[in-house]
């Protein structure tokens, strides 16, 4: 081949564009499933658009880890699929993963747009009540709590945390108080307290939407309690007879842009063997 010839090659492959990995960007639709591709050794990143608050991924073939509203996605075998879900305050979030391919084809990230501001038209001297979310809502949306440490076998009073629904900028916590003493006990309304830069001996972010045990939540250090805004507190009965159990749910108001783990713990008025309550991570 002449030296002319092995220019314009040379030249030809040069200025070739190379196919280029995408970086999307995906309208939010809780409705519907959307296919990530990825590739061995690349990361893979979904922003989204609202604080990250929990994932769930179908298999262990894939690493997920989630910061803030960022969530990292890295794929460990070949011919392995799987589900995604992301939780952020707007809901669930739906996502396929395919199999591993090839670096050109895959997703390097898939981004959210922010979501503008909702206009709402509000008629004169009228205004507007955020309704309650329907009984539907609270058993498809709401978000089951893990135990985290031994469970109690003693003779006392218990509050175990079931679930939780994020709505509107607030959370739901529902719970139940089972009385094993030999008196009646009057819960009250509960307190909702925030511990200040808490610590545990392992990372909270893998503790998120876990009850920790009363030893657990012993080992917890922070720097002190702030009270936590109350919205709403309701409870089947207000005395619970020994041998007997009851639920509630109690509203707070929480900050859309939390991205660090919190520590909450509902406080209940003390029982015959001293305090009650409930330590929560969320």
């Amino acid at each position: 081949m002449s030296k002319t010839c092995l220019f314009f090659v040379a030249l030809i492959a040069i200025s070739w564009p190379a196919w280029p990995q995408r970086v999307e960007v995906e309208k939010p639709h809780r409705g519907q499933i959307l296919h990530v591709e990825t590739a061995l050794g690349h990361l893979t990143v979904l922003e989204m658009s609202q604080p990250v608050s929990t994932v769930a991924v179908g298999s262990p073939v894939f690493k997920v880890e989630w910061r803030g509203n960022k969530v990292f996605i890295e794929p460990t075998e070949t011919n392995v699929a799987t589900n995604l879900f992301v939780w952020t305050p707007s809901g669930r979030f739906n996502y396929e993963l395919d199999p591993p391919g090839s670096v050109p084809q895959m997703d390097f990230a898939i981004d959210q747009p922010a979501a503008g501001p909702a206009v709402i038209k509000v008629p004169a001297n009228k205004s507007v009540k955020l309704a309650d979310p329907s009984p539907a809502e609270v058993l498809i949306e709401a978000k089951p709590v893990q135990w985290c440490g031994s469970m109690s076998g003693r003779n006392d009073l218990t509050v175990s945390v079931t679930d939780l629904l994020e709505r509107d900028g607030q959370v739901l916590i529902r719970y139940a108080i089972r009385n094993r003493t030999k008196e009646a006990y009057v819960p009250g309304t509960p307190h909702v307290m925030a511990l200040s830069a808490p610590r545990y001996h392992e990372s909270l972010y893998t503790l998120r939407d876990c009850q920790l045990s009363s030893d657990a939540a012993a080992r917890l250090k922070s720097s002190g309690e702030t009270p936590v805004e109350v919205t709403k507190s309701e409870m089947r009965s207000s005395r619970i007879d020994p041998g007997e159990e009851t639920t509630g749910i109690v509203a707070i108001k929480l900050s859309p842009t939390h991205a660090e783990p919190l520590v909450l713990r509902l406080v209940f008025l003390a029982g015959p063997k001293g305090s009650v309550d409930a330590t929560l991570v969320l």
